[in-house]
């Protein structure tokens, strides 16, 4: 691909805006940023709080471990954290500055009861909105559609922050229409390394030190620690050092990831099975950071018909996206490409998450394996929302 070719600039502009760090799974992070831009505004420690959710962040939240609060979970937690110790500069890292003896300030916090957590009536499949109190003065933050994408702030019932959305949203749909296999492909074969290699060398760094994290210690379900404790092949090796770096990360492990399509979970899975891959067939770097290229794009380009947070599995789509990259590696290009994200989603993208609401207690979910009547046409073709296989 050119380097005039306008889908160049606009391949690597999605790459570095994408590839970005988040310490923690980044739902209750998103409530802690958005607890602490309304802490920021307010100047003040709250008398009280509520923390207004859709199903899908309730889905997501609600048994996580949210890092640096010794092990609490839930939307309360994370708004506490943000609340009490955020840096909502600092975005996804927002609670990388806690300090050891100021944990137990945050369950302090949670028990004194200030905080409400209550299920949202608004039809966003993404929204968060908190609220804060202190005396006479009262402040609301609004994220809407992406982690960290303030759409309202609030100061005594006068709006002082809202974007214009209209023109951010069509400017963005815009940029990820762009996205074809076929130039993807030819975008990772061609692309000038030095303009994207920060970024994949950081995710390489990071998400390759928390799946070793992960297989070393004993965090969560401790799932890839299992997996990796067998005689295992290279299949499962690479299946079992994506989910301990999964295990490690939903567990609270304070290591920071590299995300994609705003999930640090799809981060690891676009990435991980790729670099295991590399080492067993001796790849060379060049050739690796070309197949995470793949990787990372073919993860994004599935979401951006369905958006970041929505009932389809991530990480169907993040295990599509790194199966394509080991196709790569192997040698594959277009055809093979193509043909393997094709049948990868056949197979799996029937794996959805289904929210029940609660509304009595705040709201609880379950998560089930769902077969689709739908998945294959008359023809056999698989067909898919947001998902675009052209033969050429």
């Amino acid at each position: 691909m050119d380097k005039h070719n306008i889908k160049y600039g606009i391949y690597t502009q999605i790459l570095n805006s994408e590839l970005i760090v988040a310490l923690g799974c980044t739902e209750p992070i998103a409530i802690a940023f958005a607890a602490a831009k309304a802490r920021q505004v307010l100047n003040a420690l709250p008398e009280s709080v509520v923390v207004e959710v859709c199903g899908n962040i309730i889905k997501n939240t609600k048994s996580v471990v949210v890092p640096n609060t010794d092990g609490l979970k839930g939307i309360s937690c994370a708004a506490a954290a943000g609340i009490l110790f955020g840096d909502a500069d600092k975005n996804l890292e927002v609670l990388s500055a806690i300090k050891k003896e100021n944990k137990t300030e945050i369950k302090n916090f949670i028990d004194s009861g200030k905080i409400k957590v209550i299920a949202s009536e608004n039809p966003k499949i993404f929204y968060i909105k908190v609220s804060v109190k202190a005396g006479e003065n009262h402040v609301s933050v609004t994220i809407e559609d992406n982690h960290t994408l303030i759409t309202e702030i609030t100061l005594n019932g006068k709006t002082i922050f809202k974007p214009f959305l209209s023109q951010l949203y069509s400017e963005t749909d815009k940029l990820y229409s762009y996205l074809e296999v076929a130039d993807i492909v030819d975008y990772a074969d061609t692309v000038d390394l030095n303009e994207v290699s920060f970024v994949l060398n950081r995710q390489i760094e990071l998400n390759m030190a928390i799946s070793q994290e992960g297989l070393k210690n004993s965090w969560g379900a401790k799932i890839g620690k299992i997996i990796s404790e067998k005689n295992c092949d290279i299949n499962n090796k690479a299946i079992a050092a994506a989910a301990a770096g999964s295990d490690a990360r939903m567990s609270g492990c304070e290591l920071p990831v590299v995300i994609v399509s705003g999930s640090g979970n799809q981060g690891i899975t676009a990435s991980v099975p790729v670099i295991i891959y590399s080492q067993h067939l001796n790849s060379d770097k060049e050739t690796l950071l070309r197949a995470l290229i793949v990787s990372n794009l073919m993860t994004i380009h599935q979401k951006t018909g369905i958006g970041k947070l929505s009932a389809y599995c991530g990480a169907v789509s993040a295990g599509v996206g790194a199966a394509c990259g080991i196709a790569y590696l192997n040698g594959g290009r277009y055809e093979a490409i193509a043909h393997t994200a094709v049948n990868s989603l056949a197979i799996s993208s029937d794996i959805i998450c289904k929210t029940k609401l609660r509304r009595q207690n705040s709201g609880g979910s379950i998560c089930r394996t769902v077969r689709l009547s739908n998945v294959q046409n008359g023809s056999g073709v698989f067909k898919r929302r947001g998902y675009n296989y052209k033969r050429r």
